[in-house]
Formats: structure tokens, C-alpha cells, sequence
């Protein structure tokens, strides 16, 4: 399709979990307690006007299905403000710290005063039927490959509660992830096609991630897509969970539009690439001032005691030219948040022979053992490959001895201890003349069979060829 042609316009919404503690309390973030929920209670919700008197008109749709509110919670993770039995704490100034590193990353001018408002939430998610969300700074950017990407708001708001369960009218939620800090990034519609949407997104996780004090994994980061094209009124796409989905979610949701016409709303990703509707598009109305939480001046202090963190893309560059990596293999290094530099005390090994084995191995096992190489500890790595480094194995037993000490056989190095170049080329004198006229390969097989793991493959082809000189 021809985006352009189509009068396309699309910006992203970022949300990103924060770690440590919940923002209005000091329950820590767990978004998924394993404790066995203790509390539990219910409760109907009603919209509140707007600051100017207005109701929202999606907060009415919601209050409209007049459906009960059941909640689960875990003393170990919510409190009675989760409950809404109690005011607000002081805002979490770790959290704060977060944002405000994240909105200079993003080169974006950090407001004068923070000052968080209520947005009226009426499906249930948020047990006080609003959630508390601050604006932090406005007018950042990102570079992309197809050109800038302005970023007109970052914020700092809490986290919704998790659904478990819906019936007609009823909705069960667990209390776990409500409250939980979160950053929101949310950028202008000058993204291009569905696989620049992809790409902003990349690059704004790995902004995120720059920190080192962000939640990882499914549901830690959420993406919500606002698209319109030529002649149709803009949609929210909520709920994208993998990147990889998004470019063909944002095809057929072009598609749908030409084929449809309608009002703003809100519509839901589904993992088949589709979208079902949710509700109408909320509007300004929803808004108003945060009573409990008084405003945080920004001072100069506070903007100075920030230290910026390198970002990951520019630490994968600076691995990859510094010990001389592969760019894939620098960036996995930096994706997978392995220590490399950690692990570069031996001084006769390439740290790209070292990187090969910290990344590539543990697939390797994976695919070959079954095995899972997350079992495998930094002492284990550094045995292994301490006994290479000096020289009582082979490169080829590296592998081998990781398998054995996860098939729980321990680090045994006597049965891949490494033949002597003199008694090799003896054996291999041995195998050429045992076997006259074999091709170089079968001869190369043959050996390997035999000294796999105790030699280096390269050093038997180097004289299995000069014996068939």
C-alpha cells in the first residue's frame, strides 16, 4: 500500500513499568505475587465530571454496563491505598528519578512543576475509578531511519490493576500491578508505515531499557497505536505485547478503514493481526485535578544530581569496536545483559571467541541437548573457561564440558585433556595409511571422532593436509 497516498498518520503510546516500589505507596512492584491472595472485596464505579464539568463520554459507555467489581489481593504486594481506603503516600522520588533520566535521553524540556490529575477509568481497572498520571516534560525527539520523530509529552502514572476474568456483569481483578510506576512516551503522527511504527517503538524500548530500572519481560512494556488515514477519524489500537506483530496489526487496520467507515474509538489488538472494538475514544473530559498529591517543583539541584546512562545502542557499539565483535553478536550481548567484561580476565582468550560462547552456546546446547543453559552459573562459564585458557582442554571441549555440568557429571577434564602435536601427527599418520586414498573430509571425520573435544579442529586439517601433500 501506498501510506502516503493513503493521507496516513500514526503516533505511538508507550508505557513501561518501573522497578522498586509502587508509586503512591510503599508496596513493592510485584506484578505477579506469587503469595496466596488474602484480601478481597467489591465495588461499583461512577464517572466523575471533567475540570469543566463535563462527563467523558467513554466513562459514561463504561458506567453504563453497571457491572460489579470483584478484587483479589496479596498483603505482600497491596495496601489499603491499592484499596482505595487511604490517601496517596508521597510520590515514589525513585520512580520520579526514572522519568526524568528518561525524558534527557529523550532530549525533551522537563516542566517546571509536576502536578498529577485524576483520568476518570471506569472499567474496573483502577479501584478509585481514576488513575493519577502526571505530565513530566513535552517537545523531545527520536532519530529514526526515516527521519525525526517529535515526542510532544513524557509522563509518570501508575499502573492498572490485571484482569483475570469477565462475565456479563461481572469483572474479576487481582490487585498486584496497581499502582506500579509507569513512564508514558507518547509521540506526534509523523510515523510513516507500519514497519516505522516498529521502529520507533525499538528504539524507545531500548531507551527505556538504557535505564536499568525497568521491568523486562511480556506486559512490562505496553505499546497502544493512534492511526487515522485520509477521510477517517483516528483509532486507538491498544494491547500490543511483541513488536513483530504490530507492522501487520497496523495493515489490516488500514485495510478495515477502507472498507468501513465510523467515529473515534478504541480498538483492541488481537493476536491473529486483527482488531475488535472497545469503547468510544476518551477525551479531555475525563481529567481533572489531583486533590491528595501536592505538586513537586522541579529544581536545578534535582536536574543536576541526575547521571545519564549510557544507551544500549551506543554500549553495543562501543563492544563491537572495542574487542572487535560481530554488530549481531555485540547487540545480543547487550540485549541478553551479559556481563562480558566480567568474564575478559583471561588474557589468552578472544573476547570474541568469549562472546561466541556466552551467546551462542547456550542455543547451541539448547537445540542439540535439550538443555537449559539459564542453569548454568558464572562460576561454571569461568571454570570452563579457565581450563582453555590454560591450555589443559581444547576449544571443542568448551561445549562438551558446559553439557556435562549441566547433565550434572560435574567438570571433568581429564577425559578432554589435549594431545601433545607429536603423538596427534603419529595418529593421524596412522589413519592416512589405514585408509589409502580417502578424501580429506572423511579423513577429517574419522579423526575428529576420535580427538573431538581433547584438539583443536584446525590444528588435525592443518596436518591431515600436509600429510596429503
Amino acid at each position: 500500500m501506498d501510506y502516503q497516498e493513503l493521507g496516513f498518520k500514526a503516533g505511538l503510546e508507550i508505557h513501561q513499568q518501573i522497578e522498586g516500589l509502587k508509586l503512591f505507596c510503599r508496596c513493592p512492584a510485584l506484578v505477579n505475587d506469587d503469595a496466596t491472595p488474602n484480601i478481597s472485596f467489591k465495588r461499583k464505579l461512577r464517572a466523575a465530571a471533567g475540570e469543566m464539568g463535563v462527563f467523558d463520554k467513554a466513562a459514561l459507555y463504561e458506567m453504563k454496563k453497571d457491572k460489579v467489581y470483584e478484587y483479589d489481593a496479596c498483603s505482600s504486594s497491596s495496601c489499603l491505598i491499592e484499596a482505595d481506603e487511604e490517601p496517596p503516600m508521597e510520590v515514589n522520588k525513585d520512580a520520579l528519578q526514572v522519568a526524568l533520566e528518561v525524558t534527557l535521553l529523550l532530549h525533551a524540556h522537563i516542566v517546571d512543576e509536576i502536578h498529577f490529575m485524576r483520568k476518570t477509568v471506569i472499567d474496573g481497572s483502577n479501584v478509585s475509578a481514576f488513575q493519577r498520571s502526571a505530565l513530566v516534560a513535552t517537545d523531545g525527539y527520536i532519530d529514526t531511519s526515516k527521519g525525526r520523530v517529535s515526542i510532544p509529552t513524557i509522563c509518570l502514572e501508575e499502573e492498572a490493576a490485571k484482569k483475570l476474568e469477565e462475565k456479563p456483569h461481572v469483572v474479576h481483578y487481582r490487585l498486584d500491578r496497581l499502582g506500579v510506576a509507569l513512564v508514558e512516551i507518547a509521540t506526534d503522527a509523523s510515523i510513516k508505515d507500519p514497519e516505522h511504527a516498529k521502529e520507533v517503538a525499538s528504539l524507545l524500548g531500548m531507551v527505556l531499557r538504557s535505564t536499568g530500572k525497568v521491568k523486562r519481560g511480556i506486559g512490562s512494556i505496553r505499546q497502544d497505536v493512534n492511526l487515522s488515514t485520509k477521510g477517517h477519524p483516528r483509532v486507538e489500537i491498544k494491547g500490543f505485547q511483541e513488536l513483530r506483530y504490530m507492522p501487520l496489526v497496523i495493515e489490516n487496520e488500514v485495510k478495515r478503514q477502507m472498507k468501513e467507515k465510523g467515529d473515534a474509538h478504541v480498538r483492541k489488538a488481537n493476536p491473529d493481526g486483527t482488531t475488535t472494538y472497545l469503547r468510544p475514544m476518551p477525551g479531555a473530559a475525563r481529567m481533572y485535578p489531583e486533590t491528595d498529591v501536592p505538586p513537586i517543583i522541579v529544581t536545578k539541584e534535582l536536574i543536576h544530581s541526575l547521571t545519564l546512562p549510557e544507551l544500549l545502542d551506543e554500549k553495543a557499539l562501543r563492544l563491537e569496536k572495542r574487542y572487535k565483535l560481530s554488530a549481531d553478536l555485540a547487540r545480543e550481548i547487550v540485549h541478553e545483559e551479559i556481563p562480558l567484561e566480567t568474564y575478559l580476565v583471561f588474557s589468552s582468550l578472544e573476547p570474541a571467541f568469549i562472546a561466541q560462547v556466552l551467546v551462542n552456546y547456550p542455543k547451541e546446547i539448547k537445540k542439540r541437548y535439550n538443555l537449559d543453559a539459564l542453569q548454568l552459573r558464572e562460576e561454571d562459564y569461568k571454570q570452563v573457561l579457565g581450563c582453555l585458557d590454560q591450555k589443559q582442554i581444547a576449544k571443542e571441549a568448551v561445549l562438551d564440558l558446559l553439557v556435562d555440568i549441566l547433565q550434572g557429571k560435574g567438570l571433568n577434564i581429564a577425559k578432554y585433556k589435549t594431545v601433545d602435536e607429536g603423538t596427534l601427527e603419529k595418529e593421524l599418520k596412522a589413519l592416512a595409511k589405514a585408509n589409502p586414498g580417502a578424501p580429506l573430509n572423511a579423513l577429517m571425520g574419522d579423526a575428529m571422532k576420535k580427538f573431538r573435544g581433547k584438539v583443536d579442529g584446525k590444528k588435525i586439517m592443518d596436518i591431515l593436509r600436509k600429510l596429503s601433500s
